[in-house]
């Protein structure tokens, strides 16, 4: 719902004006938040040589800057994942439909969470922040001429990228990264749903991409690019995953010794 209402609220406010932003924008969104961004975009083009490099070095910043808050959500994800099977313990539990069992599920579910330290709402906060930078970045693109008319390589920044080059990109690095996400959790719960999101988010990305100026799937390229690696090295899925089956090991192995220490004393008794 939170996720829903940012979004709604960063249409209104791109769609409240398209005149070209200056030092005499007024408002909190025009005058303050689109006319710094533009600013400040323009001022890492001037210093890295070109619109486009600006883009670049501001959208790494943005990651930068949200880095905690992405750390957190990775934790909050992995600990989710962890506790898919007694979440499904409890759905099984409470299967039936009737408002008692349907209230003992939610109970039952943030108690669960609340003990493990897990706030399921948390993964939404790095997309509910982005999505009004994004709209910003767009808005300055749009309506600062000198960044509409920029260009880079082959990209007219405030136009689609004629040869769809940055949106397959983009698309690549989401399902990278969305692969990468998805192979650190549980075997135990990775279902058809999670297929979905692997494939389903990064055609969702090409196709959106597609109809957006350049400057905005740059800014995606990049996001994306920076999430794969910020995912290999704070939730690297192979490490994880050889830690998971050494777990699993030895927690194997030291019931195999609980069972053979049981029937060597109930061989004992019997002699």
């Amino acid at each position: 719902m939170a996720l829903i209402s940012v979004a709604a609220l960063s249409l209104i406010l791109t769609a409240c004006s398209t005149a070209p932003i200056t030092s005499h924008s007024k408002g909190f969104w025009d005058g303050v938040i689109v006319y710094n961004f533009s600013k400040f975009i323009i001022y890492l083009s001037n210093l890295f040589g070109g619109y486009g490099w600006g883009i670049i070095v501001f959208t790494i910043l943005i990651r930068i800057i949200i880095l905690p808050l992405m750390i957190y959500q990775t934790k909050t994800t992995m600990k989710t994942a962890e506790l898919q099977p007694k979440l499904k313990e409890i759905q099984k539990k409470y299967s039936s439909r009737d408002m008692e069992s349907q209230q003992k599920l939610r109970e039952e579910q943030q108690k669960l969470y609340a003990e493990a330290g897990v706030n399921p709402m948390a993964g939404c906060l790095p997309l509910i922040i982005q999505l009004p930078v994004m709209y910003a970045l767009y808005a300055a693109v749009s309506r600062t001429p000198a960044l509409k008319g920029g260009t880079f390589l082959w990209l007219h920044l405030g136009d689609k990228d004629p040869y769809f080059i940055l949106p397959v990109l983009a698309a690549l690095f989401t399902l990278i990264s969305t692969w990468l996400s998805m192979k650190s959790q549980p075997k135990s719960s990775q279902n058809g749903m999670t297929a979905a999101m692997t494939f389903g988010m990064p055609l969702v990305i090409l196709i959106t991409a597609l109809n957006f100026a350049s400057a905005i799937t740059l800014y995606w390229v990049i996001t994306n690019l920076f999430q794969v690696g910020q995912t290999l090295i704070i939730q690297n899925p192979f490490k994880i995953q050889r830690e998971r089956e050494e777990r699993l090991q030895t927690e194997k192995a030291k019931r195999k010794a609980i069972e053979k220490a049981k029937r060597k004393a109930t061989k004992s008794k019997r002699k």
